[in-house]
């Protein structure tokens, strides 16, 4: 990318402020924590809800950066950079897309559709590159912000586009199909994904034809609900299963590890597909039927279509051997999800020290030597510590490079590496698929048994946002990641909730805060329930301490006051009606003499905890706590004459009781995607997934039983599965001997007698499943919600009870 200013005033109809008139950038951003924003880099300042890309432009320009998309100019940034003033920056985004779009006339691919649009474009991808060179939108980089990013990464080289659009509601198509301006279109399958948005699913089909407005051909499946909504003009190119109406007639026959389909299309000819589910199935056909658009030969569409593989689409974040930390991006080698890959090692790195093993780089556009030059920039950027580069290309034009070592294959890798020789750093493994660095994977990963559980990063960050949608801009917000993040692993979604610009993280105990520092974690910590003999090391590691009673205050100075601190902050608790920890009203008069001219710690916050926020029919109650809180904060702020913030919500307080915000808020539960109430919960992602395999599956006669004490007794044949997980793991022994269940292959498995310690046993019969299959323990089905309530106890415990012997997987889309 190389574009001049006096195009981008043209292109976004802004007005320029700017202090160098006379330069070109190549690189555009959103993100201010990236570390590939320099000289050339336009950032545009987006504005949200709860945070403004305007707040990051004096940090931005110390860093070098010169040029920002604004709607205003920060006052004391006047004159330090060009500024192009537009009235709402997300627009000019999309404008720029759409003008960087209009230097290229290649021909262009849109895909939309309810699910399977990114599985498509990656096919696309994997049986057209032989032939073309692509660019595509990079892993599902397919909103109203991805998809101007991803066409803004096109270059000369490149004569072929892919691109997906996404959409959640009405009037967001018409505004993508511009940026990709696609000459094919694909519609893939329609479901239910989204239709909250929309008034009708007649409605969301329409606003996404709204992609196919100007294209030459689209590519669907012959359907009458879509048919009827596409303009006569259309152009369309059809497939239907034994429909002889579709311009495709489409065959397929089941069979062991996969699908043979029948194309009846200028003759008749058989195309395997290396899978069976339906959904992939439709998505190959897809596939098919734009290499037929494209006049390929039945032969090569046998051939490449016989090699689709399963699409992995996200980073995985691992444990290690050696203390290391593990980022699995091993299915895809190319320039822009290099990009976003070393992005997500910046914001998950959990050692100083970071390594890259980086096979030769595909799809780029570039020239060899060009393309490997910015290579070279970024991994520099990004002050990588050791390259391990594996391919006869990358071996040859990385040879330079600092700390570069360079293997043919991954097997000359493999035979030569020991493992013993990564020690306490963070690994970024990212290949093409072609590569086999799923190999590496094994090979430096921490060996634990077959059960995990996986950390879904995206749903953390979308719950964020659910409960910051319902704050006011000005408020600030405490994340709460005590007990072990929930059972989600503290450090991973600390890191998360850091690079998302939180306010506070909460701990229960110092050795909790303690682990996040020594992990690297910068962000205010709050330890709720600090012990005294903790208080030093607290200081030694920036904890701020919980104060909740006169003897703890008093212990806290003296300490303060050994160590020769001042104005060391504390967060002063106020018991309203909980009855656990805190300072009762007859105690505010002492407190406020211990405080009063005492500069060796400072109040930052008062705060109360809420106990029946979650719960309608204590309203009064509640509300009575927050009056209460009120009078005695503000005695406590008059009489000190102090502004520290105030906080009282908690996640169910967010919900329930917006108007009692005061300075700040405490998320808890709600991050980990559990609400108190229906309504809140339909808003939220769920987190966590506990999986693990079947190891084994037997028929069991009738009157013979399963587990221990003989608590299930057969009165038919039946097939178990037995599970690797126990109570050992954290399942309750309450949830065995029928009460819960598991979901193996989308169909429950009731649990039956006994949990045991390491394994537990499930009915499988009737459920087409096999030996090393997955089972979710819990997730989407079962919910912990539902566990609880069978189970008489709160989500809570569940999530935190799962060992930490159980693998955690996080992983981010």
């Amino acid at each position: 990318m190389s574009v001049h200013i006096q195009n981008i005033t043209t292109a976004l109809k802004a007005t320029f402020n700017g202090t160098q008139p006379d330069m070109e950038i190549d690189n555009v951003s959103i993100d201010s924590r990236s570390l590939q924003n320099n000289y050339g880099t336009l950032f545009f300042a987006l504005g949200g809800q709860n945070r403004d890309g305007h707040q990051f432009i004096t940090a931005l320009i110390a860093k070098g950066v010169v040029n920002f998309v604004v709607n205003h100019i920060p006052n004391e940034t006047l004159g330090k950079a060009n500024f192009f003033v537009v009235p709402d920056t997300l627009k000019a985004l999309q404008d720029f897309a759409v003008y960087y779009r209009g230097l290229y006339s290649f021909p262009v691919i849109g895909i939309t559709g309810s699910n399977g649009k990114t599985i498509v474009k990656e096919w696309l991808n994997y049986v057209l590159s032989p032939d073309y060179n692509i660019i595509r939108s990079p892993r599902s980089y397919n909103s109203q912000v991805g998809v101007a990013l991803s066409v803004i990464g096109i270059n000369e080289h490149h004569d072929l586009g892919i691109f997906e659009a996404g959409i959640s509601t009405t009037g967001e198509m018409q505004k993508l199909e511009p940026i990709i301006r696609p000459d094919i279109g694909i519609l893939t399958h329609i479901g239910p994904a989204h239709d909250e948005g929309f008034a009708s699913q007649n409605q969301k089909i329409a606003e996404k034809l709204q992609l196919f407005t100007h294209v030459k051909t689209l590519i669907l499946q012959n359907n009458a609900a879509v048919n009827a909504l596409l303009p006569e003009s259309a152009h369309t190119f059809t497939w239907g299963f034994d429909d002889a109406s579709a311009d495709v007639n489409i065959a397929k026959k089941l069979h062991n590890g996969g699908t043979t389909l029948t194309i009846h299309y200028r003759g008749d000819f058989e195309v395997q597909v290396p899978f069976t589910d339906a959904a992939s199935v439709e998505n190959a056909i897809s596939c098919i039927l734009l290499m037929l658009h494209l006049d390929y030969s039945p032969e090569t569409i046998t051939d490449r279509i016989g090699g689709l593989y399963p699409v992995e689409l996200r980073l995985q974040v691992k444990n290690g051997i050696n203390g290391c930390t593990l980022i699995d991006d091993s299915y895809s080698s190319d320039y822009q999800s290099l990009k976003i890959a070393l992005d997500f090692l910046e914001q998950h790195k959990t050692h100083q020290k970071k390594t890259v093993i980086l096979s030769d780089v595909f799809q780029s556009g570039f020239d060899t030597q060009v393309l490997y030059a910015k290579v070279a920039r970024l991994l520099a950027g990004h002050n990588i510590s050791q390259v391990i580069g594996i391919g006869e290309t990358i071996s040859r034009e990385l040879a330079e490079f600092p700390n570069f070592y360079g293997y043919t294959t991954t097997t000359d890798f493999l035979t030569h590496y020991r493992a013993n020789a990564f020690e306490d750093e963070t690994v970024l493994i990212k290949g093409a698929r072609s590569f086999r660095f799923d190999e590496i994977v094994v090979f430096l990963e921490e060996k634990t048994h077959e059960t995990v559980l996986e950390i879904n990063l995206n749903s953390v960050i979308h719950n964020l946002n659910f409960y910051k949608s319902r704050l006011k801009p000005t408020t600030k917000i405490m994340v709460m990641v005590k007990a072990f993040g929930y059972g989600a692993g503290s450090y991973e979604i600390a890191k998360a909730l850091s690079h998302q610009k939180v306010d506070y993280l909460g701990v229960a105990f110092a050795d909790e805060g303690i682990a996040l520092r020594n992990a690297g974690i910068t962000t205010p910590i709050i330890v709720m329930n600090p012990e005294s003999t903790a208080f030093a090391a607290m200081a030694a590691y920036n904890l701020e301490p919980e104060i909740y009673s006169a003897k703890e205050l008093r212990s806290f100075i003296a300490m303060a006051q050994q160590k020769n601190l001042s104005n060391y902050p504390i967060h002063i608790k106020l018991d309203t009606g909980m009855h656990r920890l805190g300072f009762q009203q007859n105690q505010i008069s002492e407190l406020i003499d211990l405080l009063r001219n005492n500069n060796l710690v400072s109040v930052k916050s008062i705060f109360t905890h809420l106990s029946a926020s979650d719960d309608v029919q204590f309203r009064d109650f509640t509300l009575e706590q927050v009056n209460k809180f009120e009078a005695w904060s503000g005695q406590l702020m008059s009489d000190l004459h102090i502004q520290p913030l105030r906080h009282v919500l908690n996640t169910s307080g967010i919900y329930n009781y917006p108007e009692a915000q005061y300075d700040m808020v405490r998320l808890g539960i709600g991050l980990y995607g559990v609400g108190n109430d229906a309504t809140e919960r339909k808003s939220l992602q769920t987190v966590g997934t506990l999986k693990t395999i079947i190891l084994q599956i037997k028929e069991v006669p009738a009157g013979d039983s399963v587990g221990y004490s003989r608590r299930f007794m057969a009165d038919k044949p039946v097939h178990i599965a037995t599970l690797p997980i126990g109570y050992a793991d954290g399942i309750p022994r309450a949830w065995g001997n029928g009460k819960g269940f598991v979901t193996i292959n989308g169909q429950k498995a009731t649990i039956l007698g006994s949990i045991c310690m390491d394994m537990l046993m499930v009915d499988v019969t009737g459920i087409d499943c096999k030996e090393g299959d997955t089972a979710i323990i819990f997730g989407e089905s079962p919910t912990v919600v539902e566990m609880a309530e069978v189970l008489g106890t709160i989500p809570y415990e569940i999530l935190t009870s799962i060992s930490q012997r159980v693998k955690r997987v996080f992983f981010k889309e």
